[in-house]
């Protein structure tokens, strides 16, 4: 198992550049038929969908996917290196997708976004900062996790969907998987959610991503979960 996610960490090193750099129709040719009946069914209530994508198989890919058929902002936490940060937004400016920071800022276009019916997304296993977070177990082991998604969705009325992008290998491209998530993304239910992705293809889930680190000035998990006085702050007017 350990030297199939070392394989698969390297073909996803290996394929980000080429997903970046090369015109979007020729990315898209490598996807297959997708079955977007879920996410047009929650998308037709009008309140906005939040689209979760785990570190699983080709992430970039996914957004990418649906950004051809309708407008769709994703958050993310901008690179350090100021270089790999110029790519990184040149790569992500293609029509259809935008990117908004993981800042205050970030999160009220995400709420922008939201209320005019659009589609935002988010990667919810990613470790969220101080404040920002619950201590809740990812296969058993207690993992800082977001509130995020489930304060976008109480705010908005916002329906929830998650997608991956499957690896298939040998250059075959990748098979675009999409569900409903019909319950509350409470932090609890996000890491089931994501628990249950990952089992269904492990080798693909990008492990080398510290998932269990504590952030800076969050108390342990005991101590977190003991105080009873921590509440997920408010979002933006």
């Amino acid at each position: 198992m350990r030297r199939r996610a070392a394989a698969e960490a390297g073909r996803f090193a290996l394929e980000l550049p080429w997903v970046w750099l090369r015109p979007l129709d020729e990315v898209l040719s490598r996807i297959g038929p997708i079955d977007w009946s879920p996410l047009n069914r929650v998308a037709a209530q009008g309140k906005g969908v939040l689209l979760l994508t785990p570190h699983l198989g080709c992430f970039e890919v996914a957004a990418r996917c649906r950004a051809k058929l309708a407008p769709i902002t994703v958050l993310y936490k901008p690179p350090r290196q100021p270089a790999f940060r110029a790519l990184v937004e040149g790569a992500r400016a293609i029509p259809g997708l935008s990117a908004a920071p993981a800042n205050l800022a970030g999160v009220r276009t995400l709420l922008r976004a939201l209320r005019r019916g659009e589609i935002v997304g988010l990667l919810p296993d990613q470790v969220p900062d101080a404040g920002e977070g619950e201590w809740v177990p990812f296969f058993g082991q207690p993992a800082y996790t977001m509130t995020l998604p489930g304060r976008l969705a109480q705010t908005t009325g916002a329906g929830v969907c998650l997608l991956v992008a499957e690896r298939l290998g040998q250059g075959r491209g990748w098979r675009v998987h999409v569900d409903a998530f019909p319950e509350s993304p409470t932090p609890a239910a996000l890491n089931a959610a994501m628990e249950r992705l990952v089992r269904r293809f492990p080798e693909q889930y990008l492990w080398g991503y510290n998932r269990y680190k504590q952030p800076a000035g969050v108390p342990g998990p005991n101590l977190f979960a003991s105080d009873s006085t921590i509440t997920p702050p408010t979002l933006p007017p």
